[in-house]
């Protein structure tokens, strides 16, 4: 079977293509501006015919995109319009009491009121009760008057969010229905199909976001259909979701709420199963592109998963690999700011014109500026040779906006902004693992991105970890854990009830229903229906309190008992204690999951018999005053059960790994490398 997983990032896209038994293939191509699939599509006919194979030959195509979260972002949406239960159309705008900058003596908006703003904003008669029943019936006419008004001011999709449309979705139901009879050009997005969960606010806005995005998924997965099928690729177009699942391009159109983050998500999936295979089920993934760094976390074999994540600075209420993404990457723009201190990002140089080392137009310097500077990269061997980069133009940039305006040499300006950037990244990955409870230094690092390898040995300092596994493809993993991502749909209802009072034959009856949901998405992707795997969560809080955590469940005679047991458990793991008061049951959630038929999750790609040595460079690397001689290997070319010691650089068509002092490296039946600090151990 023949798969390719692709990876937009904001500087690369990273392009895989597995083919049983044989190596893997990988490819790094600038990523294209504005239109990111065109870089896609460019590369994919003179990828095939490198890597010898056909485009008509290939059975699964797998994209993660950023599509989602660049739309709001760059506020790249059509005008789209909110239509609300009478009284309640400026829910959007009015959010919640919480400000993040109370003290700020500017104060600015919170909430993403752009995303329809005051004169897009509609309400009509209709009132469902706090028990689900209807109060006052939906007024149609009404209803198609707001709307005509709507589209009469240019509005090009609409989203419906009535109250307690989640007890009871016949008005919302009938609206969409009524919306799409009269205008069927226009996209409808409706909150009891989007997010049926209590919270108004947030159910309006992720719908609201829902309806702003969905014309602009609709136009990128179309265009990347027609083009793929006019290269010859007929495989269905396959989408990774937020959660860390994948689903066909049609259904990821009709909820693109679901796409954001897709990328990272794929990045923490290929960690996991890396670590799967190395049997290590406490991972921090550090992925480190040329923008930014996305910090996840993996305990007992699964990724950590939110309710909720941030999107250009809101909150939005999308399930999500719990990922921590700070401005910290390779393009990381390094600055002085006005009290003479030394900073790096948020700001980057994305791939056009990209670090000054790119030799593409960019002037300022940049956290690979600094790597060259160092003698990480081989110039002439960046992205495998098909990059190849100028490292003069690397220190005349460092020498004039840094050394020269600190009055230190080039070496130490280039240090120091490696320092900066991994006491960032340091920083992200303490929030990631503190907020959860968990204590970093018992955790195994995993890099991954074009960058990670470079900083992972120093941000291992910093936090007194141990262990580093290094999987085969660092740089390319995220398109690669889109391939072993399994097939997966979420479908959630609220449940407001109070454990005490909870019926076991009432959450039965509920999960029998989003059993169904989940089977009608599935059958749109696999007949084999006998190898989905089910999994059941409720959100659970403490009565009084406004946030709930997830806990997971099995349909059994103690499943109440369960549900309190694991609430307390998760509760004292996150908050150090327990109130031990009543509990209540917010919301619950089916998931159906199949996994990919691929066989062994281990890529394939290693050569070895072949000497690994390619010469030796000078490195200066951070807690060492003095420039060192590093040993050069060819990743690829290390045997299996290898072993060598630091200070070494590995070197790899995607990445460059630095193997600090002191760190010793076994290579792995897997191809994997297992990186130890034995003084730590």
């Amino acid at each position: 079977m023949i798969e390719i997983g692709v990876d937009i990032g904001g500087t690369f896209t990273d392009i895989v293509c597995r083919d049983d038994g044989k190596p893997l293939h990988v490819a790094k191509v600038p990523t294209s501006r504005p239109d990111p699939s065109q870089a896609v599509l460019t590369a994919i006919e003179p990828l095939c015919q490198e890597w010898g194979i056909a485009p008509e030959g290939i059975q699964r195509f797998i994209h993660g995109t950023t599509v989602a979260t660049n739309a709001v972002i760059e506020r790249r949406g059509p005008r789209t319009g909110l239509v609300a239960t009478k009284g309640f159309k400026d829910i959007l705008e009015l959010g919640r009491q919480m400000r993040t900058s109370v003290y700020s003596v500017r104060l600015e908006p919170e909430v993403p009121s752009f995303l329809a703003p005051g004169e897009l904003r509609v309400e009509v008669p209709e009132r469902i009760s706090a028990r689900g029943e209807v109060i006052t019936e939906l007024d149609e006419a009404a209803l198609l008057e707001a709307v005509a008004s709507l589209v009469d001011k240019g509005v090009e999709s609409i989203a419906v969010c009535f109250l307690f449309s989640f007890l009871n979705p016949v008005h919302e139901r009938r609206a969409a229905e009524l919306i799409r009879q009269a205008y069927p050009a226009v996209y409808v997005s409706i909150s009891s199909e989007v997010d049926p969960t209590f919270r108004e606010y947030e159910r309006t806005v992720v719908t609201t976001l829902d309806a702003y995005i969905k014309p602009v998924v609709n136009t990128y997965l179309s265009d990347l259909e027609s083009g793929l099928a006019q290269r010859g690729v007929s495989a269905p177009l396959q989408i990774m979701q937020s959660r860390g699942g994948i689903s066909l391009a049609g259904i990821a159109r009709e909820r693109p709420v679901r796409l954001f983050l897709s990328g990272p998500a794929a990045g923490v999936i290929g960690a996991q199963r890396m670590g799967t295979i190395e049997k290590i089920e406490s991972i921090i993934s550090v992925d480190i592109g040329g923008t930014s760094s996305d910090i996840a976390l993996i305990r007992a074999g699964e990724p950590l998963i939110r309710s909720q994540g941030l999107v250009a600075g809101y909150q939005v209420r999308v399930p999500m690999v719990d990922v921590n993404a700070i401005g910290a990457g390779g393009g990381s723009m390094a600055w002085i700011d006005g009290a003479g201190g030394l900073r790096v990002g948020p700001r980057s140089a994305g791939s056009v014109p990209g670090p000054a080392c790119y030799g593409q137009g960019g002037t300022e310097p940049t956290v690979a500026d600094a790597s060259i500077v160092l003698g990480y990269i081989d110039p002439d061997y960046f992205a495998g040779g098909r990059f190849p980069l100028k490292p003069e133009l690397a220190h005349s940039v460092i020498a004039e906006k840094i050394a020269g305006p600190l009055g230190i040499s080039v070496r130490e300006a280039a240090l120091g902004i490696h320092r900066v950037v991994a006491a960032q990244m340091v920083e992200g990955i303490r929030l990631v693992s503190i907020r959860q409870g968990f204590d970093s230094r018992e955790f195994t690092l995993m890099p991954l991105g074009g960058s990670g390898g470079i900083h992972i040995c120093a941000l291992a300092a910093d936090l007194g970890t141990s262990r580093i596994l290094l999987p085969q493809h660092p740089g390319v993993l995220s398109a690669l854990g889109m391939l072993m991502a399994p097939i997966e749909h979420e479908v959630s209802m609220a449940f407001p009830t109070p454990l005490a009072c909870a019926d076991l034959a009432d959450i039965q009856k509920a999960i029998s229903e989003l059993d169904e949901q989940c089977a009608t998405l599935m059958s749109h992707e696999t007949t084999d229906a006998e190898r989905v795997t089910i999994q059941y969560f409720a959100d659970v809080c403490y009565i009084g309190q406004a946030h709930h955590i997830e806990v997971p469940f099995e349909l059994r005679v103690d499943t109440l008992l369960q549900l309190r047991e694991g609430f307390t458990q998760a509760y004292r793991r996150v908050f150090g204690h327990s109130p031990g008061t009543a509990e209540k049951i917010v919301n619950l959630r089916a998931i159906h999951r199949l996994e990919p038929e691929t066989g062994d999750m281990a890529p394939m790609s290693l050569k070895g018999g072949s000497d690994p040595a390619k010469g030796v460079r000078e490195i200066s690397v951070i807690g060492h005053e003095e420039p060192m001689a590093a040993k050069v290997l060819a990743r690829h070319e290390l045997a299996v059960g290898a072993r060598f010691d630091g200070p070494a650089i590995l070197e790899q068509p995607d990445s460059t790994t630095i193997v600090y002092p002191g760190w010793s490296a076994s290579v792995q039946e897997s191809g994997n490398i297992i990186l130890t600090k034995p003084e730590v151990q």
